[in-house]
């Protein structure tokens, strides 16, 4: 029987960062991974150039069915401090878009990196590993049950990821082992997911694959609201791109509708009323002036409206209308694409039952959850990899305290 101060399920991002950091302050730690690949979930993400932080990561970024639950991790670990971690390996990095920092050269140096912080202290790694049990035993610690045998820990934690991209392995042992020991689920929903829609609805947009343009959009009501201004893309099943995959995290319910300004720079109604005043040139010229080609004719035909018509001879009230719908289109999608192309889960175990300082279980002592397996979700842009690092640093932490009182 082999023995541990803390064994890890889970070597994505957050499972290999806890491991190396509980190992440097000095546990004796096991990391166990199902998966033959090592850091999958890293290794695909942004575009393979890992979008490894957000400089501006912050409580407000995040959702949860108790947003304040994440205050305290990302408080004591913050994106700088991830930062200075990188720049110590030598790892070149840039900032594309409003904070978000990507490698220069591959996701494979963030996937090497945190294999050296765990080498530099001896964490043992069982990679693929399954565990079949996990029992707590009488006066504390646990025995798993694993594909290499049984081993002993004082601590376990469980860090498995969510349900994304199944075909690199993502699997519910997480969610299964703490309704296992009484934790609570928050029903799991893909987020950060493109939205599909009925294919009847969609067909007068299905030729617009492939556009994208720079919107607003918003989604739900009061606290529960979400509205970011990103780029959209049009599918031939519906919408995906920056704006649709940021609102989808805030879509709790099929038929909420989203409300999209396809021209959130400008007030189209005014403009086209101004233009009749002194252009002779022809509605549907003078809206492609405004709207990228293709989506301006479809939109006109949506409307019922004469492209070829000109402009001095349009009503007012016609024009106001066509202007206005431009500015707050309303649409309710049938579904999304499911946990094949979301980059990440919303929902988990419930923050109820965890330490905000610890991440360990309220209900279970020496049992402890971190990363996207929790109920914390981030935004789209290297906001979800933060909390796998500050929750990874506040997990590790506590694995040393535990230790050291012990």
């Amino acid at each position: 029987m082999q023995r541990f101060d803390a064994v890890v399920v889970g070597a994505g991002a957050a499972g290999l960062f806890c491991a190396g950091q509980a190992g440097q302050r000095g546990l004796k730690v096991l990391l166990i991974d199902h998966a033959a690949k090592l850091g999958e979930k890293i290794r695909i993400s942004g575009g393979g150039r890992c979008n490894f932080t957000n400089r501006e990561a912050g409580p407000a970024n995040f959702l949860s069915e108790n947003p304040a639950f994440c205050r305290s991790a990302l408080a004591r670990y913050t994106p700088q401090d991830f930062i200075k971690l990188v720049q110590r390996h030598g790892i070149a990095f840039h900032e594309k878009h409003k904070g978000q920092l990507f490698c220069d050269d591959s996701s494979e140096q963030v996937i090497r990196m945190l294999l050296a912080e765990c080498e530099a202290c001896g964490v043992t790694r069982w990679q693929p590993c399954s565990v079949a049990d996990v029992r707590p035993l009488v006066g504390g610690g646990f025995e798993l049950d694993t594909s290499h045998g049984p081993v002993q820990a004082r601590h376990v934690v469980v860090a498995t990821g969510g349900l994304p991209v199944p075909k690199i392995g993502a699997s519910d042992w997480g969610l299964r082992l703490a309704e296992k020991f009484g934790h609570a689920i928050v029903t799991p929903r893909p987020a950060l997911v493109p939205l599909t829609f009925d294919a009847d609805a969609w067909a007068p947009f299905a030729a617009l694959a492939g556009l994208s343009l720079p919107v607003e959009v918003s989604c739900g009501s009061g606290k529960a609201r979400g509205r970011f201004l990103e780029d959209l893309l049009f599918t031939h099943r519906g919408l995906s791109g920056p704006a649709i995959l940021q609102i989808s995290s805030y879509r709790t319910a099929d038929d909420q509708p989203l409300h999209i300004d396809l021209a959130p720079e400008i007030r189209l109604d005014e403009e086209l009323l101004a233009a009749k005043a002194t252009s002779r040139r022809q509605l549907g010229n003078e809206f492609a002036a405004r709207l990228p080609q293709r989506l301006a004719a479809a939109w006109l035909a949506r409307a019922g409206l004469d492209a070829a018509r000109a402009l001095p001879e349009c009503r007012d009230a016609d024009l106001q209308r066509l202007g206005r719908s431009v500015h707050d289109w309303q649409l309710t999608a049938s579904g999304d694409e499911g946990w094949r192309k979301a980059e990440v889960m919303r929902g988990g175990v419930s923050t109820r039952d965890l330490s905000s300082q610890t991440m360990e279980s309220r209900r279970v002592p020496g049992l402890y959850f971190i990363g996207e397996v929790v109920d914390v979700t981030g935004w789209l842009g290297g906001y979800n990899f933060q909390w796998a690092w500050s929750s990874a640093a506040a997990c590790a932490q506590a694995l040393a305290q535990a230790s050291t009182s012990a």
